[in-house]
């Protein structure tokens, strides 16, 4: 059944209001096309995904979004903290290699979230929420989604282009079997918000904290402080590393907190008022990341881990490269989606890959957590660590297998580095 009220056609239907969805709209709203975007929750909804990376303020700016992200009061993230035992290691993205912001934010994610595709629905953008897409199919001219809505409604939609923007719902590589296994092990994530309560006057709310476990250096913890008190917790691991095995997830949240001394101290007078969420078997992978009259963005897409937050920084960085080609498509002019949205896409991916992966197999903590680094070399990681793995001038981008198996030899291993 279809209500007069409901979409019928468009330029561009987008599945999903989140960061990637947010700045696809405002972008190809900017270029004039007619954009109805089609979110299946309804916000504010909670979201993982509070640590922003620099570069992300660069694509802000281009769609015009970033004012209202400097207006929420959000609380200024400027680097990152690494602990491992009593070792720490501070990395600036002031300080970096790569031309551009070096400050973003720590945000709440259902705030942002909204506050992103509201400003999309300012500019023009429809948005529908409790709309879920349940089956596509694509022509040469254009593509037709069928849609259910949470009032027990149900139309079709055509549209010249559609921009699959779901995150974790992955709905098109799902409908479209596009779907492939990850090459990282499976692991999980544990969860929450608290009253962190910090009275430590050396801490800096301006980095998050990214710890290794001192025994177990393939688990690891974050923590991301908001502003007003506030802070995201949360343990990264695989299963048989973290031997949740049916324990209550509070208390084996606290006692992995407590495991860590630095966190230990933190928090030692955290108000843990918010239950804790798991995230399971995250990372993942497609077998083509476009096709006829559709493009993947950002978690949809693939995402890798959240050890660098680097998952809001690719699906905008996706958006932006998609929406220039979408545009040309909508034209009629050439577009090679090959290469300059799925090679293009793939330098940063592959970049982040390199060092997610050195980070598990310690080759990276080694680095991170060595003495030995110079500043030029420390200034190119911090580049890449604030989102700049599209600069293929920094060494440590367009060789970053070669020079992080390199550069961890020199350091060797860092708990012999005394």
């Amino acid at each position: 059944m279809k209500t007069s009220s409901l979409p019928a056609s468009t330029d561009v239907a987008i599945i999903g209001a989140g960061p990637s969805g947010s700045v696809a709209a405002a972008l190809l709203r900017q270029r004039g096309w007619q954009v109805c975007v089609l979110e299946r929750q309804h916000f504010p909804r909670f979201s993982i995904g509070e640590s922003l990376l620099p570069y992300c303020m660069d694509i802000l700016k281009e769609a015009d979004l970033l004012q209202v992200v400097n207006d929420a009061g959000f609380q200024v993230k400027n680097g990152a903290v690494f602990t491992w035992g009593d070792r720490e290691s501070a990395i600036d993205f002031r300080d970096k290699f790569t031309a551009g912001p070096g400050t973003t934010f720590q945000v709440e994610r259902a705030k942002f979230d909204q506050i992103l595709i509201q400003e999309a629905q300012r500019k023009g953008a429809q948005v529908w929420f409790g709309h879920t897409v349940t089956h596509m199919t694509s022509r040469q001219e254009h593509a037709t989604l069928s849609v259910s809505t949470d009032q027990d409604e149900s139309y079709t939609l055509q549209a010249r282009f559609v921009l699959d923007a779901s995150g974790y719902g992955r709905v098109l590589p799902r409908l479209l079997d596009l779907e492939q296994p990850s090459t990282f092990p499976v692991r999980e994530a544990w969860f929450t918000h608290i009253q962190d309560n910090i009275s430590d006057p050396g801490f800096d709310r301006e980095k998050i904290v990214i710890a290794t476990h001192p025994q177990d250096r393939a688990i690891w913890m974050w923590l991301i402080p908001f502003s007003h008190g506030r802070c995201s917790i949360g343990v990264v691991g695989e299963p048989s590393h973290l031997g949740m095995n049916g324990r209550e997830p509070l208390p084996f949240l606290q006692a992995m907190t407590n495991e860590i001394p630095r966190l230990r101290h933190l928090l030692a007078h955290a108000q843990w008022d918010t239950p804790v969420n798991p995230l399971r078997g995250y990372s993942a992978n497609v077998t083509s990341l476009y096709g006829q009259r559709f493009a993947l963005l950002g978690n949809a897409a693939e995402f890798l881990d959240p050890v660098f937050s680097s998952g809001v920084t690719i699906a905008m960085h996706s958006a932006k490269l998609a929406t220039a080609l979408v545009d040309k498509t909508l034209r009629g002019q050439a577009a090679d989606w090959q290469a300059d949205f799925a090679d293009a896409l793939r330098v940063g991916i592959d970049t982040f890959r390199t060092y997610v992966a050195g980070w598990y197999d310690c080759s990276f903590q080694d680095v991170i957590y060595s003495r030995q680094i110079n500043q030029d070399i420390r200034r190119m990681i911090a580049a890449i660590l604030a989102g700049y793995a599209w600069d293929t001038r920094n060494p440590y981008v367009e060789k970053s297998e070669r020079r992080l198996k390199a550069l961890a030899e020199i350091c060797g291993e860092a708990q012999l580095d005394t």
